[in-house]
């Protein structure tokens, strides 16, 4: 199970919903995203299991943004949570109070703690995106000058010491969240007895509209717990209300006063009934930290960064998930006992083409479609795709076949727009060391496809996923794909010795790609055949409607019936052979 959250490890919004899933007995991986837009998004495309919004701070308010998130993706939510926010002040070891002179912290969390730190003239408070970042930086930066204001579990993820305790304004601080889930989706634990149901509805301006909303609620002995507006954008002569009541719409007379509520408003919208939170806010305040300690409970929980010096990877080795990391995009499943076939052009040539080969390619057996929109070529007059124009088309594909989509994104720049229509971002083998970019595919939180460079080990390989994970992004996929040896029959040598060791030493999926392989066409049907055999989640092959008019690796690309026979063979091949390696 998937469940996403905004931010790094550490943010509270990750505390929370770890804790309400362990809460329920559900095992899953967090996924952190930059925004909590992509949050929403991730679980209404059935990317994530379960995701986190944040809907209320009891200093400022209603967080409008979370109730409008849930209506705007149609997300049904699933139980409330209170969270006490424990800010302390956090440095690197050996750090001391005095030498403090920034102090990292998500904008809230500053005006949360602003007599605290009022207290320190000599420091000044910087913004950042939550405050897992907050509390990593410091902890990347090593500098003794540079603290933030994050929780004590931040400090013990990050390897970092408390510089200070209570250092928000108000010690009983806390945030409300909603544990969301797509409206089919399932998350296991039985409903609790006590329920809410959220509501946003909207009003003109006129005498007794508001009092008799609020008196179908008070006639029916239905208590209203929160209420809340503002001005309706683009309607002058209209508020927006973010009402709270205690009920659930199963019940009769919770349907009568909704729609008394509907005929006396412009808009209705109910978001959903979910578990109440019941008692006081959860949270760490209280909890002692004389020194930071490395969590070790749970398998969701992150290792601490590598000190200086150190060649370790926290985050994609083997011992970080010792059970094998598995992610789903849309309805397709990689990792977890699954083998998928990913298929398609190497290069988006006309909407025909890649219409036709996506049609195929699905009749026959692939779950996942390929295709180059952007082609890093060794020469500069050959043909280098259709760029934005083959995106289009490789996302118009995907949607007629509903397969997820894989393309490769080559620099930064095309990163965000490749990302709000590619469904996998592959990063290829020319730039598996270039870090800028592996930087900002972590941050864009859309599950990447990350192939060995063309002369990468394996260890190589592994610290360039890490460069991803390290920005907050789990859903990583390894790609075998051939390396330059001396040697000169093939177009590259497959290392197919590199998928043991690969899930041997990472929990990340392990995909071949046997077209770039070998680079000859007759060979590729055997060795899709050995990658099964070998323990591969997946293979990633090339088929073109007619290879030798293809305007890119003519020589690999597979025909139709090409592909047809391969996924033949790989249906005789059971997965137990291949879980007997790794025994």
């Amino acid at each position: 199970m998937i469940a996403a959250y905004q931010g790094v490890d550490g943010a509270y919004s990750q505390l929370v919903v770890h804790h309400f899933l362990q809460s329920r007995g559900v095992d899953a991986t967090t996924s952190g995203l930059p925004t909590y837009r992509e949050v929403a998004a991730s679980v209404a495309a059935l990317r994530a299991d379960a995701g986190v919004i944040p809907i209320e701070n009891a200093i400022a308010g209603t967080v409008r943004e979370g109730y409008e998130l849930v209506a705007e993706f149609g997300l049904a939510p699933v139980a409330e949570v209170l969270w006490r926010t424990d800010h302390r002040l956090l440095g690197v070891e050996g750090a001391a109070l005095a030498d403090v002179r920034e102090v990292l912290a998500h904008p809230l969390t500053i005006a949360e703690c602003s007599r605290f730190l009022s207290s320190l003239p000599q420091a000044r408070a910087i913004p950042c995106e939550d405050t897992g970042v907050a509390a990593r930086e410091v902890a990347r930066s090593g500098n003794p000058a540079i603290a933030a204001l994050a929780s004590p579990e931040a400090a013990r993820i990050y390897g970092l010491a408390e510089l200070a305790e209570n250092c928000g304004d108000h010690p009983n601080t806390f945030s409300r969240f909603l544990i969301v889930r797509a409206p089919h989706a399932r998350i296991d634990g039985a409903q609790k007895a006590q329920r809410k149901t959220s509501i946003i509805f909207s009003l003109s301006d006129a005498p007794g509209t508001l009092a008799r909303c609020l008196s179908a609620f008070a006639d029916r002995d239905i208590n209203v717990s929160k209420i809340e507006s503002k001005a309706r954008l683009g309607h002058g002569a209209e508020h927006v209300f973010y009402l709270d009541f205690e009920g659930d719409v199963s019940q009769p007379d919770v349907a009568e006063a909704l729609a008394a509520i509907g005929r006396a408003s412009v808009t209705l919208t109910v978001l959903g009934s979910y578990d109440a939170h019941i008692g006081a806010p959860i949270g760490s305040n209280g909890v002692a930290l004389r020194r930071a300690a490395r969590i070790t409970t749970g398998t969701w929980q992150p290792q601490p960064l590598p000190q200086a010096g150190n060649a370790a990877l926290p985050r994609v080795s083997r011992p970080a998930r010792p059970e094998g990391s598995s992610l789903r995009i849309g309805g397709v499943q990689i990792g977890d006992g699954q083998f998928v076939i990913v298929a398609g052009p190497c290069s988006v040539e006309s909407r025909e083409q890649v219409l036709q080969t996506a049609q195929a390619v699905q009749e026959r057996g692939a779950v996942m479609l390929r295709g180059g929109a952007f082609k890093p070529r060794t020469s500069p007059y050959a043909f280098q795709g259709l760029g934005w124009e083959g995106v289009d088309l490789l996302a118009e594909a995907g949607r007629a076949t509903g397969m997820p989509t894989v393309s490769e994104v080559m620099t930064i720049d095309q990163v965000e727009r490749m990302a709000r229509q590619i469904d996998v971002l592959q990063i290829g083998a020319r730039n598996m060391q270039n870090f800028d970019l592996l930087k900002a595919v972590g941050r864009a939180g859309k599950p990447v496809l990350l192939k060995r460079g063309l002369s990468a080990t394996l260890d190589e390989l592994l610290a360039a996923a890490e460069y991803i994970l390290a920005e907050g992004n789990p859903n990583v996929i390894l790609c075998e794909r051939g390396i330059r040896t001396f040697e000169n029959a093939t177009r590259n040598t497959l290392d197919l010795s590199a998928v043991p060791v690969l899930r041997e030493r990472s929990h990340l999926p392990v995909l071949v790609d046997p077209s770039h392989g070998v680079g000859v066409r007759r060979w590729i049907r055997p060795l899709c055949r050995a990658a099964k055999a070998v323990g591969a989640h997946g293979i990633l092959v090339e088929v073109h409607p007619n290879p030798p008019e293809a305007k890119s690796d003519k020589e690999q690309a597979l025909t139709f019936d090409d592909f047809a026979e391969i996924v033949a063979d790989l249906d005789r091949i059971p997965l137990e052979a291949a879980a007997e390696v790794h025994a």
